[in-house]
């Protein structure tokens, strides 16, 4: 059996067992590094070295960075503020999008949720809101939020990977001048369009919520330092060039410096990382290089663009493109999305002799719009029960809101990244 013929054979066992989830799915991702060792595919140096790729490493860093703010409880004290300026529940959904939508930027997008949904439901039990008014906006607030760099979820560091991989250059913004309209246009859409499709709420009374934990111990200086600390390295990050230090490197010193300082212990740091990312990163990265290497990625390119016929417009395959990565990750995990689909839009660009970086962030960006079921994102997950949502509720408050990030990546992204500069 040829090496494109193996490779492809565990392509579609991955994309299978990531729909099924009956394996989990960095064990799925492993499974898949280890059978292209053991078959010969790839050697064991080249499919293990994905586990420590530099965009791993940032991964893990920014788990720890990230964790600090939570384990501190300044990301609820920051979540708090929202108490302040909401007077009104369109002024109140206005002020959880956007706080939840910046932290989701720069923290993980599903424990940005996961610590504020106590906080905006007990805002809503205190003012006499309904909760499922306001836990759908922030939900998917924290999805659009992570568009707005290079760490707002796992997924968009598998595309600045891929185009590392391509010797492109990457930038810690360089999802925002998409990220950052599809996060106001989503905010306006929900105050103006989006509020109509929400339940009443009947459904979510005997709904319990987890208690919040009381930080109330913890010393006013580790919350300033686990906030200092996240600032100095985002900002490290930005200037990555003119400083001279790699982003991967300025998330391990943050991480370093919260355990030296007594912040966070160091089993707190440990217990940070998800390792079913970095196992399904690490795997999903051993299987792009196949595709690559192997030919593979090419051969469904080539097949895909026969589809579309002898000469396809680069608008047409940024659509479908969108329109497949979005399908799927409504239905499977976003980031097990990202990481299937964004070989196979590098190879369609090449095809096409294109720039890759459109069709790149246009998969990325459909690996996060998971707004149309409630098993799209665990975020969506979390807030079935508290908001007493149904399935219909996400179809009917989802749907509109990925009609608006496809027409706005259709627009923008040719614009900001030429097919042919």
């Amino acid at each position: 059996m040829s090496p494109t013929t193996i490779t492809l054979l565990f392509l579609a066992f991955a994309i299978v067992s990531f729909i099924l989830e009956k394996i989990p799915l960095g064990l799925t991702a492993t499974i898949c590094a280890l059978g292209l060792t053991v078959t010969g595919v790839l050697d064991a140096s080249t499919a293990f070295s994905q586990y420590v790729n530099s965009n791993v490493i940032l991964c893990v860093g920014m788990f720890v960075v990230g964790q600090a703010l939570f384990e501190t409880g300044m990301a609820n004290k920051i979540g708090g503020i929202v108490t302040k300026f909401a007077k009104t529940e369109k002024m109140l959904i206005i002020a959880i999008m956007v706080i939840v939508g910046v932290m989701s930027g720069f923290l993980s997008n599903t424990g940005t949720a996961a610590v504020l949904i106590p906080v905006v439901c007990g805002i809503a039990d205190e003012s006499g809101y309904s909760r499922s008014r306001l836990l759908m906006p922030l939900v998917f607030a924290a999805a659009l939020g992570g568009n707005l760099s290079i760490i707002g979820a796992p997924g968009n560091l598998m595309g600045v990977n891929a185009l590392q991989e391509l010797g492109l250059s990457t930038s810690f913004f360089m999802y925002a001048p998409v990220g950052i309209p599809m996060l106001v246009i989503g905010i306006l859409y929900f105050v103006f369009i989006g509020y109509r499709f929400l339940p009443d709420g009947k459904g979510a009374s005997g709904a319990a919520v987890e208690k919040q934990k009381d930080f109330s111990e913890v010393p006013r200086w580790k919350q300033i330092v686990s906030l200092v600390v996240l600032i100095v390295v985002i900002l490290a990050m930005i200037f990555e060039d003119q400083i001279g230090i790699s982003i991967q490197v300025s998330a391990c010193v943050g991480a370093v410096i919260l355990v030296l300082t007594g912040v966070l212990t160091e089993k707190e740091a440990l217990n940070s990382i998800d390792l079913k990312v970095v196992l399904l990163f690490g795997g999903s990265l051993a299987l792009a290089k196949a595709l690559d290497t192997t030919g593979a990625g090419t051969l469904i390119a080539d097949k895909i663009v026969g589809l579309l016929g002898s000469e396809p417009n680069p608008i047409v395959l940024l659509l479908v493109i969108f329109i497949v990565t979005c399908i799927l990750t409504n239905f499977m995990s976003n980031t097990a999305t990202t990481a299937l689909m964004v070989p196979i839009a590098v190879s369609l660009a090449n095809s096409l002799g294109a720039d890759p970086r459109a069709v790149v962030i246009a998969t990325v960006i459909a690996g996060s719009c998971a707004y149309a079921t409630p098993i799209g994102m665990p975020a969506n997950t979390m807030v079935v029960g508290l908001g007493g949502y149904k399935f219909n509720d996400y179809v009917k408050s989802g749907l509109p809101l990925i009609l608006v990030s496809f027409v706005i990546c259709m627009v923008l992204l040719p614009i900001l990244f030429p097919f042919y500069p």
